[in-house]
């Protein structure tokens, strides 16, 4: 019997580090996009524009630097959210989690 519950810790261990590394990685690839919106937003909304008013160019009448910055920088970044999701991200079940660190509380408990 024994046995049986070291080898059940183990796959519980186990399987806690599989969550872990998967929660670290939609953290960095998260952080990683986000980083990408922000100097992307930054390049068109500061560096990318002109001091002089008269100088703008316009697109659907917004300025050049606005389209850029905030339009297009919107409609990317949706993109590669979605890409990360499809790609990168997985459905990790909490619930059962939950309800396996209970039942070991529960146990330990009784004990």
């Amino acid at each position: 019997m024994i046995f049986l519950e070291v080898i059940k810790k183990m796959k519980e261990n186990s399987k806690k580090r599989e969550i872990s590394k998967q929660i670290n990685k939609e953290v960095i690839v998260t952080l990683v996009l986000y980083l990408i919106y922000f100097l992307w937003w930054y390049y068109f909304a500061y560096e990318f524009s002109t001091d002089n008013v008269e100088d703008y160019k316009y697109i659907l009448g917004l300025p050049e630097w606005f389209f850029y910055s905030c339009v297009v920088g919107l409609v990317l970044i949706n993109f590669l959210v979605f890409l990360a999701i499809k790609f990168f991200f997985k459905e990790i079940d909490l619930d059962e989690f939950e309800k396996n660190e209970e039942t070991n509380q529960n146990n330990k408990e009784n004990k």
